[in-house]
């Protein structure tokens, strides 16, 4: 799998999404954000587990 960001940079991202009034919903992050999802889901068990772990979720 290429996973493209650490761990790290995938929390800053969704925290980024979050303070800039985006949507955070699995599907929208998916379609727009491939990278950010594909990184997300090697990290994590899940986009809600990720969601977590940012504070956003």
């Amino acid at each position: 799998m290429d996973v493209k960001l650490t761990s790290k940079e995938v929390i800053t991202q969704i925290q980024k999404l979050q303070n800039e009034g985006k949507s955070l919903r699995k599907k929208e992050v998916k379609q727009l954000y491939p990278d950010l999802m594909r990184s997300a889901l090697y990290y994590y068990p899940s986009w809600q587990h990720a969601l977590e772990e940012s504070e956003v979720g």
